[in-house]
């Protein structure tokens, strides 16, 4: 085989492969922007801790939301034209560049957080695909020595499509993407990923198997000696001779993590009515609502003072449809009990409040407010606050 075919072969299976990867990152974070936006946040608040030295303000704190919101869709955005472009070697000599730069700046990234950890996922493939920090490094490598090769040789990419439709297919693109997210956006993601989808039974989802490993713990005590210090562990613990001073115990194998954890529901604002269920003040309900074997609405919201009241009255409507068929209603929240009060003033709410952790809440449903309905513990739907279906179709579409 002659030298000049070998380059080609080589180019375009580099290129096939990043185009693929390139298309499945772009594309799962661009059904959920929110989850994107997330991990950037996450990214914010790593680099600011990093940075702080005389001042007590982060780079979190400075970043709206809309920035990171926008910097999310753009990201995926940006992933997934490069992807298309390199599959039907679109402008081959600039993509194949920006491709490099782009591999060149995230594996500089991986490398900060294999060495430094601040984030444990770093979110390149979404929820659809979980890494370690060692392992995307590695991925990133790879991918960084294969977009070496295309931009080396960019001209050896075989051609698709005829150049004249070039621009009618980057147009397509980048409609095509940033609609998608959109989309989402006002939606729910296409494809839910996460351990909160339909179909998902939450009280199954946080059991752990009986042959499951358990996490590994060592133990090491700092003691002293004739003004010398020195630590042991639980195998060669000195005698008596010796003063303890310090202990300290790390985790040094993970056990099994259930795909749902950090899951409770504490009541913390009743209301006259409950819907089917009594509870006061303080009562952990988590075991009563995942064990009742009829429908149970939960309206979800991280924040209450960042909730969207706009259809409000429909949430309303769906809450006395609840309480004409006895059908438990809450909602969750992270909030303290001014904001909830002020939801209360703003929309008339008469349902229960409830406190879930906030990263619980933030993966339930792509949406503030969202609402989910449960059945016997398994949740059969979820509707972002754009599109409440009408109070009388809701349990017809769940069944759906």
């Amino acid at each position: 085989m002659e030298k000049s075919s070998i380059k080609n072969i080589l180019v375009n299976i580099c290129r096939f492969v990043l185009a693929v990867v390139f298309i499945f990152s772009g594309y799962v974070k661009a059904i959920d922007p929110l989850g994107t936006q997330y991990k950037l946040q996450d990214y914010a608040e790593a680099v600011g801790e990093l940075s702080i030295i005389n001042y007590q303000l982060s780079i979190a704190s400075l970043t709206p939301d809309w920035l990171t919101l926008g910097g999310s869709i753009a990201l995926s955005a940006l992933e997934f034209c490069l992807g298309i472009f390199l599959l039907f070697a679109i402008q081959r000599r600039l993509v194949s560049r920006l491709t490099l730069a782009f591999m060149a700046v995230m594996t500089l990234v991986t490398l900060w957080l294999a060495i430094a950890n601040p984030i444990e996922d770093c979110g390149c493939f979404g929820d659809a695909v979980k890494l370690t920090n060692g392992q995307t490094l590695a991925k990133n490598i790879v991918l960084l020595i294969l977009a070496v090769v295309v931009a080396w040789q960019p001209l050896r990419m075989l051609r698709f499509i005829p150049k004249s439709i070039q621009s009618i297919v980057v147009s397509l693109t980048v409609i095509f993407i940033v609609a998608t997210s959109l989309w989402c956006l006002y939606s729910l993601p296409i494809f839910d990923f996460r351990p909160y989808h339909i179909g998902a039974n939450i009280r199954e989802g946080m059991e752990i198997p009986d042959d499951a490993p358990q996490p590994k713990f060592e133990t090491t005590f700092l003691m002293e000696k004739d003004g010398v210090q020195k630590e042991f562990s639980l195998d060669d613990y000195p005698d008596s001779t010796w003063t303890f001073i310090d202990s300290k115990t790390i985790e040094i194998e993970k056990g099994y993590v259930p795909p749902i954890h950090d899951f409770s529901i504490e009541l913390i604002a009743s209301s006259p009515q409950l819907g089917g269920l009594r509870g006061a003040i303080g009562d952990d309900l988590t075991d009563q609502i995942l064990s009742d074997p009829n429908y149970t609405f939960l309206l979800i919201s991280p924040h209450l003072e960042q909730a969207d009241d706009t259809n409000f009255g429909e949430i309303n409507l769906i809450h006395e449809y609840a309480q004409e068929h006895d059908i438990p209603f809450y909602c969750l929240t992270a909030s303290t009990e001014k904001p909830i009060n002020r939801w209360i003033e703003l929309t008339g709410a008469e349902y229960p409040f409830c406190t879930t952790d906030e990263t619980t809440l933030k993966t339930m449903i792509r949406s503030n407010p969202g609402l989910m309905l449960l059945h016997d513990g398994k949740i059969v739907g979820k509707w972002s606050h754009n599109r409440l279906p009408k109070a009388e179709n809701l349990l017809s579409e769940a069944r759906k």
